[in-house]
């Protein structure tokens, strides 16, 4: 009776923006998943069929781009996912990942997905060389936790976006490496930098880009479309935080943590000092590793108005948001990135329950 009503909240959805083929939809649960393998690290009767089945929300593919002057369709309060490689730097917005959830691209040397479930909010950059192998990712239909479930094409696995390791198949148990991403307003990210590229709404697929396919989903704090093994109240559902997974420790800082300009917060969780740095008026948090170089733990300070730069250390070195120092005596340097993206609060809450948040 539950996937029955969890199907009739959301065909609503779609009848009152027009019926359209591929629009993301929900069904029933799933005992068998997107793969022949029938042994899963999570509870099958917690997965859910999302609707339009495997590939029905397709995966892009060698995306084409275009320059930032060429995006007339882009709104500049439209989030997108950046991520920079050298000096190519890319931005993969909400307006299309929300059609397509996955993005195959290779950056210089770098093979990547963008990773995106519109339904928990959360964008992820995987490495898709695995094992030594390059593989791409597709959307397998399945949910769980009301969480994109990839499959990669190499292999047929089936993968947990959140928990970044394979829940079925036969890489089953085997975590994913991260790239950092930045999360942020079109208009931030050009400032940031001016010379990125944007993915095309040519993309070879009829969508309305200009269209939310989930109705009031992102702005409605009591929409759930599909269940959650566990909800927490403590903050609302929908809030967009920034969460850092630690081996034994999750924990959150929600954006409305941080103020106008750049924030810089340092701690110590179980072991590890963490740097984070974000702004609520420029809508980004990112957060590394920081560990000592050379026997010296690097203390940051904010910098303001000179993205991509946001921090400076003790020893004068100008750090930006990638982790990167740009200038001082260790330009070239990088922190190492944490394992970390945004989503909505409830996503964290359900996939690890013993979260802590941050507060002031």
């Amino acid at each position: 009776m539950k996937g029955r009503s969890i199907v009739g909240v959301l065909l609503l959805v779609a009848i009152s923006q027009g019926c359209e083929k591929n629009i993301p939809g929900t069904g029933s649960t799933s005992t068998t998943g997107g793969s022949e393998n029938d042994l899963w690290s999570i509870p099958v009767s917690k997965v859910f069929d999302g609707g339009p089945g495997k590939d029905g929300i397709p995966a892009l593919e060698e995306p084409h781009f275009i320059p930032a002057v060429e995006a007339d369709y882009m709104d500049e309060d439209d989030l997108v996912i950046g991520f920079v490689q050298g000096d190519d730097a890319r931005a993969y917005p909400h307006r299309i990942l929300d059609w397509h959830e996955i993005i195959n691209d290779r950056v210089g040397d770098v093979n990547i997905s963008v990773t995106y479930c519109p339904l928990t909010g959360t964008g992820i950059g995987w490495n898709r060389e695995i094992n030594g192998s390059v593989t791409t990712f597709g959307v397998s239909g399945l949910l769980y936790n009301s969480n994109l479930i990839p499959y990669d094409r190499l292999t047929g696995s089936n993968w947990s976006q959140i928990m970044l390791e394979c829940v079925n198949g036969s890489l089953l148990g085997i975590g994913i490496e991260t790239f950092a991403l930045v999360e942020t307003t079109w208009l931030t990210w050009k400032d940031m930098y001016p010379s990125t590229k944007v993915v095309s709404t040519e993309t070879g697929y009829n969508r309305d880009y200009g269209r939310y396919p989930y109705g009031n989903y992102r702005t409605r704090d009591d929409f759930l479309i599909f269940p959650v093994t566990n909800e927490d109240d403590r903050l609302p559902n929908k809030e967009r935080v920034h969460g850092i997974l630690l081996p034994g420790s999750t924990r959150v800082y929600p954006m409305s943590l941080f103020g106008d300009g750049v924030t810089v917060i340092q701690e110590n969780i179980d072991g590890r000092n963490i740097v984070v740095a974000g702004s609520a008026s420029d809508n980004f948090a990112v957060s590394y590793i920081n560990d000592p170089i050379e026997e010296i733990t690097l203390s940051f300070t904010p910098v303001q108005d000179q993205y991509p730069v946001v921090m400076i250390d003790q020893e004068g070195n100008m750090w930006d948001l990638f982790g990167r120092a740009v200038s001082g005596p260790r330009t070239g340097a990088r922190l190492e990135h944490a394992r970390s993206f945004m989503g909505y609060w409830f996503s964290f809450a359900a996939f690890y329950p013993d979260v802590t948040i941050y507060s002031l």
